[in-house]
């Protein structure tokens, strides 16, 4: 584990954790009670929600859009955090792919998702975020630096979305990449997961095999995240030309926000 404080158990909350201890490529290590991951706060219990305001968080960043929040609802509100929108995909990119992996059939999601679909979709939408969302991550890593800390990171399951800004900012921190693909894998612990919704209350809808086509979705594998570092590499030549050139951050703002998130 590379958490140094003991995890709640949250209800309604699924995926929390603190980013505390990851160590950096100059023997520092990410500060405890500073920076946060998780899913969506939306069915966030009053018990959840006492434990979340007592994190003294400043901000809260939601990286879901339009069709989440209509599917989830908002985030609970916590007393004195700013809660910051940004949504890192279109509202209506995916809607109809999302419809059918809740209400498809199994021939339809074997077409759509089988013969390793799935995993290529979740990579090349890795690899798309990276290459298109410099403005989004810029503007949160930003963020740290200034005045946002302590904050929580979510999306709707808080892998993909959350996962991706979490990376990118423990790529500005200095943070070795398999200390981050190790983080990013514990989103399959059991307690984590996210639930699969799907309409239909039919044996078919929840049989082996179906399961089986939406695991690469809801899977946290190394090679997605690996996708994204491969198009770091590829786009902008290594982290510290992206970290400059594609998130636009001068060495002042990077000393600034390693003073806020490293111990």
């Amino acid at each position: 584990m590379t958490q140094q404080i003991q995890e709640p158990e949250l209800t309604g909350v699924r995926n929390f954790r603190d980013v505390g201890g990851l160590p950096t490529s100059d023997g520092r290590r990410v500060a405890t009670g500073r920076l946060f991951r998780s899913g969506h706060l939306a069915h966030a219990t009053e018990t959840d929600a006492e434990f979340l305001a007592s994190l003294g968080l400043h901000t809260i960043f939601d990286f879901r859009n339009g069709a989440d929040h209509a599917l989830e609802g908002p985030d609970v509100e916590l007393p004195g955090v700013r809660n910051v929108s940004i949504p890192l995909s279109d509202p209506a990119d995916g809607r109809e792919f999302w419809r059918l992996v809740r209400d498809g059939d199994l021939d339809q999601l074997r077409s759509i998702l089988g013969e390793g679909k799935a995993a290529a979709r979740m990579a090349n939408s890795y690899r798309g975020i990276i290459r298109t969302r410099t403005a989004e991550h810029s503007r949160v890593v930003h963020a740290l630096a200034e005045d946002s800390v302590p904050a929580l990171l979510h999306c709707a399951a808080g892998k993909d979305r959350a996962g991706l800004s979490i990376a990118v900012t423990l790529l500005a921190l200095g943070v070795e990449r398999e200390a981050i693909v190790a983080d990013y894998l514990e989103s399959n612990a059991p307690h984590r997961r996210y639930r699969v919704r799907r309409s239909s209350a039919s044996a078919e809808a929840r049989s082996p095999e179906v399961m089986e086509l939406l695991a690469p979705l809801f899977d946290a594998r190394a090679e997605y995240l690996t996708a994204a570092f491969d198009t770091i590499d590829e786009v902008w030549g290594g982290v510290e030309r992206y970290l400059s050139g594609g998130l636009g951050l001068e060495p002042e703002t990077l000393d600034r926000l390693r003073d806020r998130l490293l111990a």
